[in-house]
């Protein structure tokens, strides 16, 4: 029976989720876009699901609407537990997308309170006195100021959802989570009012808080955050069969222009891993040219070695981020989308088999690309990555790891390939 059930604001944060989910034991199940009918007998025998949408950077009716109907879905399977999940990074503009969806969610649910608990400490994201950390910077000072679609420019997380939400928005602090689940739960009682819901942010500094947490909602029906909630869950018996690994040609796609992306890319190309940038100018240009001279480069490189990673990639310094577009000209960025799922449907159709892709978006517009409706969650890559194993309507199977941006060493691109043995 389905237990856990997942609403994910993009692909590879559906993944992360996931991955977590088997790491405590539960049979997971990734599907891309809302389950259907035709979906249900595949997934009656798991015990997590989590529907990844497209919906980060959406219009918030469009990202609200698309989250009730994953919800609807998601009950119509017995559901009895929502996480709704974003980004670690709390990726948000000002007015959303993160607080439109909680409060519609929350008013589906019926419930008044939601915990807010972006904390991933594997991956050095925490909370502490309401206010988010990279590492050891602000959110505010690291690297996801300057995102190019969703700049986070605070830390304070009552700050940055206030806005978001026409809920009370509460904080709760370390020393309370560290008085234990008891404790906490109390607090959250007592933050709780009929017809005023409120959304509370908790700290967490390392996983003993994020059990503490887990423990103290273990009866909600909604909690909302990043995936190192999930890593509280008390573990489950697992009784898993291994994933199947599809003979084929390895590819990576990495359309992030992350600082995490950006070294593992000249990590890659360092050890000698054959790579090509895509070139924006010859895009706009002429795209279906610059992507058949990719193709054709890239079979090239597999008809010598066959076993050997071909690495495409839009980014490779910060100058390529602040590289202006012409007036008139289309956005950088959809160009590059586009480009790198006609780059997967043409590679995949000559045999690639095994994927890494680099980045929410882009691994969104692979995975569509190629049709895949279903991922089962296999072997773990980094904290928040996974490999996982997806089959096309057209029938071809397919190993994929959807990253994000921020996440994985900097060999990952190298290195990843080791856990699919």
């Amino acid at each position: 029976m389905v237990t856990w059930g997942g609403i994910a604001d993009d692909f590879t944060g559906a993944t992360d989720l996931a991955g977590n989910w088997v790491a405590r034991g539960l049979r997971t199940v990734v599907t891309l876009g809302v389950p259907d009918a035709s979906d249900r007998a595949a997934l009656a025998d798991v015990d997590a699901v989590v529907v990844a949408l497209k919906s980060r950077t959406a219009p918030a009716d469009t990202a609200v609407g698309e989250s009730l109907d994953a919800l609807e879905a998601l009950r119509g399977l017995g559901v009895e537990h929502i996480h709704q999940k974003y980004c670690s990074t709390f990726d948000s503009t000002a007015t959303g997308n993160i607080g439109p969806v909680a409060d519609a969610l929350m008013a589906a649910l019926g419930t008044e309170l939601a915990v807010v608990v972006p904390s991933f400490p594997a991956t050095g994201r925490t909370v502490y006195r309401g206010h988010l950390f990279v590492g050891d910077q602000l959110l505010s000072d690291s690297s996801m100021r300057h995102h190019p679609l969703t700049p986070m420019t605070r830390s304070d997380l009552p700050g940055l959802l206030g806005p978001q939400t026409a809920h009370r928005v509460a904080a709760i602090g370390l020393p309370v989570l560290r008085a234990g689940a008891e404790r906490l739960r109390a607090e959250l009682d007592r933050l709780r009012r009929p017809n005023d819901p409120v959304l509370v942010v908790v700290d967490a500094v390392d996983e003993d808080d994020l059990a503490v947490i887990a423990r103290a909602t273990a009866d909600h029906p909604l909690v909302t955050g990043g995936s190192g909630l999930a890593l509280g869950l008390p573990p489950a018996a697992s009784a898993h069969e291994a994933m199947p690994v599809e003979p084929g040609h390895p590819l990576i796609l990495a359309g992030s222009a992350s600082t995490a992306t950006r070294a593992q890319i000249a990590h890659a190309r360092q050890a000698g891993t054959p790579a090509r940038k895509l070139d924006i100018d010859a895009l706009r240009e002429d795209p279906g040219a610059a992507v058949a001279r990719l193709v054709d480069e890239v079979t090239a490189h597999w008809a010598q070695a066959p076993d050997a990673p071909f690495l495409i990639h839009a980014v490779e310094s910060a100058e390529d981020i602040r590289r202006e577009t012409p007036e008139g000209a289309r956005p950088a960025g959809e160009l590059v989308e586009e480009a790198l799922a006609e780059c997967a449907r043409r590679l995949t159709a000559a045999g690639a088999r095994r994927l890494i892709v680099a980045g929410g978006e882009t691994s969104g517009s692979v995975v569509q690309a190629l049709g895949v409706r279903r991922l089962e969650l296999g072997p773990p890559l980094a904290p928040g990555v996974s490999w996982a194993h997806g089959t096309a309507g057209d029938g071809r199977a397919y190993n994929l790891a959807l990253k994000s941006g921020n996440f994985g060493a900097t060999d990952i691109f190298t290195e990843g390939w080791r856990a699919l043995g």
